[in-house]
């Protein structure tokens, strides 16, 4: 099964990169503020591309207020949503995903549901929860906990963080906590080539990350240097990016070699 591919982007190269991406990867809170971003998602869910609304945890460092996350739920009608967690908080995270299957079940999209927490005890027991409690119809894991750093310990924490989710995601199987008839969403990416260790994961549905959009905002070629960094801007720091800054060829070259990357 392949695993698809969603990329934030401005919203200059946003249709760009709809031809080379199997769908749409949303930032809730610039929906309050920007009606233009809204309304690429509007069209995008329109033509019946697959659109997955995510929190903003990532970019504000917290989830987004759950009442209005809801609201914007309801407005957008995505595919997919991320209900709001709390970072590397496993208790929290659980309680938070508790207290909105009650107030907010009848959303319309399906529910991703984030696995939190600062050990792999932690992890697990939030991924188990997740799994049989929480009736989340897709598990995400992230790129960047902090556990990464001790379990597979590295001087690029880049790569502990690449190699750390390998190993995370292998525990996790080895000792029959993944559930295998659930679809698994990978929360961004440090190094690129992480996706050559999971093709033989079939259970792991999507990936969503701006790494090769912004690499390419840099004039940066993935085929060209295996990267061994990851640029410190967010994308929706870029948003506003001018088209005619961008080189359209070279976000595409870097998007195609990603999926090349992660889909063999």
């Amino acid at each position: 099964m392949k695993i698809k591919t969603f990329h934030e982007a401005p919203k200059s190269l946003f249709k760009h990169v709809q031809t080379v991406t199997d769908g749409d990867y949303a930032l809730v809170h610039l929906f309050e503020e920007d009606k233009e971003y809204l309304e690429l998602f509007k069209e995008a869910i329109r033509k019946g591309r697959e659109v997955i609304l995510d929190n903003s945890i990532f970019e504000l460092e917290e989830a987004f207020d759950a009442e209005r996350f809801s609201y914007w739920v309801k407005e957008l009608r995505p595919t997919w949503y991320i209900v709001p967690d709390a970072l590397e908080n496993s208790k929290k995270t659980m309680s938070q995903i508790a207290k909105w299957n009650l107030k907010y079940s009848d959303l319309p999209g399906k529910k991703i549901g984030v696995v939190q927490g600062k050990t792999y005890d932690q992890i697990k027991a939030c991924y188990e929860y997740m799994d049989k409690f929480a009736e989340v119809d897709m598990i995400a894991i992230s790129f960047d906990y902090s556990y990464y750093t001790s379990s597979f310990p590295h001087s690029n924490k880049y790569a502990s963080w690449a190699m750390g989710r390998v190993k995370l995601l292998g525990d996790l199987l080895k000792d029959g906590i993944i559930n295998q008839d659930k679809p698994h969403h990978l929360l961004g990416i440090s190094l690129y080539w992480e996706g050559e260790f999971y093709s033989q994961y079939p259970w792991i549905y999507s990936i969503d990350t701006s790494n090769p959009v912004v690499f390419a905002l840099k004039n940066r070629s993935y085929e060209r240097k295996l990267t061994w960094d990851k640029p410190s801007e967010k994308l929706f720091t870029l948003i506003n990016t001018p088209l005619e800054d961008i080189d359209i060829e070279l976000v595409k070259e870097n998007i195609l070699w990603f999926r090349k990357t992660w889909n063999g």
